[in-house]
């Protein structure tokens, strides 16, 4: 591995984090608040980062191998949330450091899971970062990195393909930055967008601009203890609905629509299956709700809400669903599984993973039907390569023992089953909300620090789709070539 280029592009993304707290620290001092948990955070900051950006000078050691990438990746995001914690911690209103952790981790990830058990009343510098966390991590704290690594003479290929998700991974243009920002544009651009749009609707700029990174990161983080549905606001509910939706999408899509190619957009499968399975899943879920609601349009808000903050694993929520039939409570632990599409800002397993596995499972039922017949699993009419049909099963399989061994370790705390089960899954999806106790209306607080821990990781995993994370524990990751 070499050392120097990870550490050094390490010392860079912390570059980046200090830059981005300078908001939150601008917000604390426009509300009169007090600036020293970003300050002496920022500080931190920049001085490990100019000690590691300054431990490689010579241009023979800036070749970045895929392994590499990896751990940069793993590396980067645990440094992000540690130094990302330390506001928090000043700040004195949280517990300990775990907790710290755990909320920061659930903001970069974009998770959205909470020990904060009151939110109404916090500092409005604390609560900012706390949702720009979401922002930040939502399209990939790299891919904004990266889209600056042109500067430092190096290639950010395996960097981006460490960090975004799906098992196909595709650049937008041949170089792996102007993709970077291509994709950062059309980020903003969505997100300023839902911002005007939630401020037209009657919402504060402040209260807009929080929730806005809240739903382009797919996060859910809210300023309010009852989330979105404290407003009361039906048309805020919608236009989060909407959007929520769309940076489910995966943004290669909106890339294509700009450039004219539209029937490409249209033959994407994983579109359509992400759209059919949208559409099923409301109609369900109202036919099944219909009866709890005085009226028929009040329903329908509310399960396509709960739906696409689900299957965008955002988090927010308008009613506590935990109090709905049981239909639809597994319905929506489902969706938790499935997720978004691939190269959006959802988690997931991902809409085309799970083609992937539907049409390997289909091809294996016809082989023992016809067993000299030859097929090939396709998606978008392109054959797939076994290796990727392989990968994303072996994907799916780890994907599940994650799932279930921190269960085991989480349900040393003795919560229900479903607590504790979907507590695991909410936090693997990057979802945030589970059932129970950990519903929409609910909190991790009263898990064990052991339990905290194993969460965070759940999530950071998640959000990396295993392997980076995994790679940082391999024996032969760290040794020298």
């Amino acid at each position: 591995m070499n050392y120097k280029v990870v550490l050094r592009v390490t010392g860079f993304s912390l570059f980046v984090e200090a830059a981005a707290m300078l908001l939150p620290l601008i917000v604390a001092l426009i509300y009169r608040e007090d600036p020293r948990p970003f300050l002496w955070t920022i500080l931190a900051l920049v001085a490990v980062a100019a000690l590691l950006t300054l431990l490689i000078r010579d241009k023979r050691s800036r070749s970045l191998l895929p392994r590499d990438g990896f751990l940069t990746v793993g590396l980067i995001w645990a440094l992000f949330s540690l130094f990302g914690a330390i506001p928090f911690r000043i700040s004195g209103l949280f517990g300990n450091y775990v907790d710290c952790v755990f909320e920061t981790v659930s903001g970069f990830t974009t998770t959205g899971a909470s020990i904060l058990t009151a939110i109404e009343g916090l500092p409005y510098g604390l609560l900012f970062w706390r949702s720009f966390t979401h922002f930040l991590g939502g399209m990939g704290v790299l891919v904004l990195a990266a889209a600056l690594f042109p500067f430092l003479g190096l290639s950010s290929n395996f960097l981006i393909r460490a960090e975004s998700p799906g098992p196909v991974k595709s650049k937008l243009v041949p170089r792996a930055s102007h993709s970077s920002k291509i994709l950062y544009g059309i980020y903003i651009a969505l997100t300023a967008i839902e911002t005007v749009l939630l401020r037209i609707a009657g919402l504060p700029w402040y209260d807009s601009v929080v929730h806005a990174f809240g739903t382009a990161g797919t996060g859910g983080f809210s300023i309010r203890n009852t989330s979105v549905g404290a407003y009361g606001n039906p048309a805020v509910e919608i236009i989060i609905t909407v959007f929520m939706l769309l940076f489910s999408v995966n943004f290669a899509m909106y890339f294509l629509l700009l450039t004219g190619r539209v029937r490409q957009v249209l033959r994407s499968d994983e579109l359509r299956f992400f759209l059919g399975m949208v559409a099923v899943s409301i109609t369900a879920i109202t036919i099944n709700i219909a009866p709890t609601f005085e009226r028929l349009g009040d329903a329908v808000r509310a399960a396509a809400f709960q739906v696409a903050t689900i299957v965008s694993t955002t988090g927010f929520s308008s009613v506590d669903f935990n109090l709905w039939p049981e239909f639809s409570r597994m319905l929506l632990v489902i969706l938790m599984f499935i997720g978004a599409c691939a190269g959006s800002t959802g988690g997931g397993i991902k809409c085309s993973r799970v083609l992937v596995l539907l049409r390997s499972a289909k091809r294996e039922v016809n082989s023992i039907i016809h067993p000299r017949s030859v097929s090939v699993v396709r998606l978008d009419g392109e054959p797939l390569s076994e290796a990727t049909v392989r990968t994303t099963q072996g994907f799916f399989i780890l994907y599940m023992f994650i799932i279930f061994g921190a269960a085991l370790v989480v349900g040393l705390d003795n919560f229900s089953f479903g607590t504790t089960l979907t507590a695991v899954i909410a936090c693997v999806s990057n979802i945030g909300p589970g059932l129970e106790a950990v519903g929409p209306m609910g909190n991790f607080a009263g898990f064990s620090m052991l339990s905290k821990i194993v969460l965070s990781l759940c999530m950071v995993v998640g959000r990396l789709e295993m392997f980076p994370i995994l790679v940082l524990f391999s024996r032969n990751a760290w040794k020298r070539t």
